[in-house]
């Protein structure tokens, strides 16, 4: 059994206000409230930075030092791959193994756009992962919502191409679970017998929701999912 902790859209800045809130005291709020968790992992999914400055996410390192546990991340849309591959070049992954599970990535990101796209070169080496993997229950991570969300956010700026996904996804049995960000709410789905989750932001959510949060998941040596949202 492993205890994971999602955060995403951490939107960290030079400025400590973004979007007419502090990120950076958010984001404070949320590694303290982690202090009373007990978790294997750390998994950031996306939109480290606001601005993708080194000076960010240097701010963003400062922040994460009281987390003691492996930290695993991922590039969103608002970040600079350049400078995030120099400040977090060990903590960005294609694949990690947890016991009898394996957390897999997809780079969902285009450059200079909000939307998301999975290339078919990325497709096609994707399900040849799923195909090698020696892991009995495989965690899905990308930063774009892949099904529609059902709310106020903005569909037209998920990934654009989520047919082409499931046409890979649905191929493997393994796959328990997708876990995205960028959409700023908690919500959940299922595609056949595949749960579907969205992480909320731990700057500020685009939806009624005031609370800033991360989702904690218990994945099973059986491939069991148990999952919740913890708001602050």
């Amino acid at each position: 059994m492993i205890k994971l902790i999602q955060i995403s859209d951490c939107h960290i800045d030079d400025q400590a206000v973004v979007m007419g809130v502090d990120t950076q005291a958010n984001l404070k709020k949320i590694v303290k409230e982690l202090d009373d968790c007990k978790f294997e992992a750390l998994l950031i999914s996306g939109d480290l930075t606001h601005n993708g400055t080194a000076n960010s996410y240097t701010y963003l390192k400062e922040i994460l030092s009281p987390i003691e546990v492996p930290i695993h991340v991922i590039a969103g849309n608002h970040d600079n791959v350049v400078k995030l591959n120099i400040a977090f070049k060990d903590n960005l992954f294609s694949c990690v193994e947890f016991g009898n599970w394996e957390m897999i990535s997809i780079n969902s990101v285009q450059p200079e756009k909000t939307s998301g796209l999975v290339t078919s070169k990325a497709l096609a080496e994707l399900d040849q992962r799923f195909l090698n993997s020696n892991a009995d229950h495989i965690l899905v991570v990308l930063h774009h919502p892949i099904v529609a969300m059902n709310s106020s956010w903005d569909d037209s700026l998920s990934l654009e191409n989520p047919q082409d996904l499931f046409q890979v996804l649905d191929k493997h049995s393994k796959i328990r679970c997708v876990v995205f960000g960028h959409a700023h709410e908690s919500a959940d789905f299922y595609h056949q017998n595949c749960l579907i989750v969205s992480c909320p932001s731990t700057a500020l959510q685009f939806n009624q929701e005031s609370r800033i949060g991360f989702n904690e998941f218990t994945l099973h040596d059986d491939g069991q999912i148990n999952w919740t949202t913890q708001w602050i």
